[in-house]
């Protein structure tokens, strides 16, 4: 596998902006979002697109949802743990990365990249002054290599800051999933904006907040507080940016 640059780490700080700031603000955030797979050479096609990621930290860091990452790979084929971004002139830069920490609770996973490569990271915003009507947009891929690998960005609100399992309604529609759940219960981000499997590990920034402040989750919050939503409604739902900054810190010790 070849690495095609690499890019010295520093870390962008998103700023709060208005509306016409908000292309300056994605050009900031786009060189940040990689796409998160894995690569054999004998497979057709070698690359295999599984979800979004973003760097942080020291810019080695790649965040993610865990349901994105594989749970093996086939060393043994010469499979890897890749991430993949595009680079200036269409070109995409593929490089390998170790699992580094698992927050399954929070569906949430860090990725280490090997050698000295460092990206642009994003900066965690302050947690106490997000509130429900605030602006947000959330870049990665939608539908995976579908649309090509140009992260694309979405824009909406916080519609509700809500519990990620609401307790049903009577007994014949617990199920085990649903009581594991409710039994770990935290608040996540409920958005008007519709994102897709391929988001799931957007970085979600806050316009007002500045930085990120969550993580986009299609398949494990849909799961269990949306079991009907098979298809993209408009609402989507993203992991406060807490939990993924206390992995950051335990991957620091």
């Amino acid at each position: 596998m070849q690495y095609l640059i690499l890019v010295v780490g520093y870390v962008f700080f998103v700023a709060g902006s208005s509306a016409s700031d908000f292309s300056e603000l994605i050009n900031n955030i786009k060189p940040s979002v990689v796409a998160v797979g894995t690569y054999l050479p004998t497979r057709n096609p070698s690359f295999q697109f599984r979800g979004t990621g973003f760097a942080v930290g020291d810019g080695s860091l790649i965040a993610t949802n865990a349901h994105v990452v594989p749970d093996s790979i086939d060393e043994g084929k010469k499979e890897a743990l890749v991430v993949a971004r595009l680079y200036e002139g269409g070109r995409i830069n593929v490089l390998t990365a170790n699992r580094l920490r698992v927050d399954a609770v929070h569906d949430l996973a860090l990725l280490k990249l090997t050698g000295s490569t460092r990206l642009p990271a994003l900066a965690i915003g302050a947690d106490g002054e997000i509130r429900e009507g605030e602006e947000i947009l959330f870049t990665g891929f939608p539908l995976g290599a579908a649309l090509g690998m140009r992260p694309v960005t979405h824009r909406g609100m916080i519609s509700a800051i809500t519990p990620i399992g609401t307790p049903a309604a009577n007994s014949r529609d617990l199920s085990a999933n649903l009581v594991r759940r409710l039994s770990e219960s935290y608040d996540v981000f409920q958005l008007d904006a519709t994102a897709y499997p391929g988001n799931s590990g957007s970085p979600l920034i806050g316009i007002t907040n500045g930085g990120v402040i969550g993580i986009i989750n299609m398949v494990f919050v849909k799961g269990a507080k949306e079991n009907a939503l098979s298809q993209p409604s408009g609402i989507t739902y993203a992991v406060p940016a807490k939990y993924l900054r206390k992995l950051i810190a335990e991957a620091k010790d």
